[in-house]
């Protein structure tokens, strides 16, 4: 049984039948419906796609980043998420922004939660990459079309759960971002648009603010197993956070849920890199500084980064799907 058929069937029993659980039944009933939507095949077909020469390597402003953008902005549309609202326009997945003489364009999808709220989280993953350079493909397929298949899996889950009211008590604004390549340019836009007033819910059409926002979580090469940080231990995950809490939690749920991943919380054991990943390079920067509650999540930079051979075949497509798997857990319970 595929998938959309599965979320079907359960969408039927829960219109017929409303249940009367308790949140913890919620929590395994939810997350039991998450292991299901959550396949290798759709993480495969995404990393493949934004890999391909169709996409052309994803550099900001080029051919191929445009197709990736509205590619985007389809799944995103399938998904059911909301397009964010604006003063100046319709409602709109895509949103440009400029960019050293260039356009950019994030993609932006909003997962309503469950019961009224205005919180809102952040999961973001950065689409772009270095395009064509001397002729030569730069795929991408870790970097880091590895963290946007993620991140759609992710909003495939929880916007099923919050179909079904079973979601997280907050807002999760979905983000693909453009221009990281570009002294993170997509998540400079981003945030510029929470704090002059000009990213709308569309179903309240009040501004997102600042003091909404409860935390930023960006997926950042998340997809190889080729640089384990305990030799042997190929089921591994980085987190760098600033927020012990969240830390915390991620070890509970690693711990809980048996996925037994081999979790670090620095960058291969150094701190001066640790430092550097979390506060001076990827998107996530932007909202470290704003003092945001801020997450990483990669599997690490290989040999294969910015290169050539960054392709799909070089990725552990089995092991991205536990990723996505422990990343919804912690998700769905730090939410809540």
């Amino acid at each position: 049984m595929d998938s959309s058929r599965f979320f079907s069937y359960i969408l039927a029993f829960f219109l017929l039948i409303p249940p009367v659980l308790c949140p913890a039944q919620n929590t395994a009933l939810g997350n039991g419906i998450a292991e299901r939507l959550l396949t290798e095949t759709s993480l495969q077909r995404s990393v493949e796609f934004l890999a391909d020469t169709v996409c052309g390597g994803r550099a900001t402003a080029t051919k191929g980043a445009v197709e990736a953008s509205f590619w985007l902005a389809r799944r995103f549309d399938r998904l059911a998420l909301l397009p964010a609202a604006s003063r100046r326009g319709p409602a709109s997945y895509v949103r440009s922004f400029r960019v050293e003489g260039r356009t950019g364009h994030n993609v932006i999808g909003i997962c309503p939660a469950s019961s009224s709220s205005e919180r809102y989280a952040i999961v973001a993953a950065h689409y772009d990459n270095l395009g064509i350079l001397a002729d030569r493909m730069y795929p991408g397929a870790d970097s880091n079309a590895s963290g946007v298949a993620m991140m759609l899996e992710l909003a495939r889950a929880f916007r099923s759960l919050s179909v079904l009211g079973l979601g997280p008590d907050q807002n999760i604004l979905f983000v693909a971002l453009d221009a990281k390549q570009i002294s993170m340019a997509g998540a400079e836009s981003l945030y510029s648009m929470i704090t002059d007033g000009s990213l709308l819910d569309p179903r309240t059409m009040k501004p997102i603010r600042r003091e909404q926002v409860s935390m930023m979580v960006n997926l950042d090469i998340v997809g190889s197993t080729l640089e384990p940080v305990t030799r042997g231990r190929e089921e591994y995950l980085i987190m760098l956070s600033n927020d012990d809490a969240l830390k915390r939690r991620l070890s509970e749920v690693n711990f809980n849920s048996r996925l037994n991943f081999d979790l670090s919380f620095d960058y291969y054991r150094s701190k001066d890199f640790t430092d550097m990943f979390l506060n001076r390079i990827g998107d996530q920067k932007v909202f470290v500084e704003k003092g945001i509650p801020t997450v990483l999540f990669t599997s690490g930079i290989t040999m294969n980064t910015n290169k050539v051979e960054d392709t799909p075949a070089n990725l552990d497509i089995p092991v991205l799907r536990k990723r996505t798997l422990l990343v919804f857990r912690w998700l769905d319970r730090v939410l809540r």
